[in-house]
């Protein structure tokens, strides 16, 4: 009923009255919480999941001797990677692997 009203107000059908206005920016408000709580959680999640990249490529680069093509590759591919869960395999893939090329057959075989 409330969304009737607010839309026949917006065509000029209906007078802007104090409720109507306390309802839109009840709305409003009520938007932008849901937003930035929204916007939190995916921010978290988001930062989780670029501090998991880089420090795949900080261990990388430290434990295995790679050329800089080499690293430039796997960046890449990991840098693409977005799911917390194979980036946290990755991370003990790369502290186990003996050399590049094992960390690389895993970074394929997504495992």
């Amino acid at each position: 009923m409330a969304e009737r009203l607010i839309e026949a107000m917006d065509e000029g059908l209906l007078m802007d009255t104090p409720f109507l206005r306390h309802a839109r920016e009840k709305g409003r408000a009520e938007g932008r919480t849901e937003g930035r709580a929204e916007g939190r959680t995916e921010g978290r999640t988001e930062g989780r999941t670029e501090e998991l990249q880089k420090i795949i490529l900080d261990v990388l680069s430290t434990r295995l001797k790679l050329t800089v093509p080499q690293y430039r590759r796997i960046e890449g591919r990991v840098e693409a990677l977005g799911d917390e869960t194979r980036l946290r395999d990755l991370l003990r893939t790369v502290i186990l692997a003996g050399d590049v090329a094992e960390f690389e057959a895993s970074l394929a075989a997504g495992g």
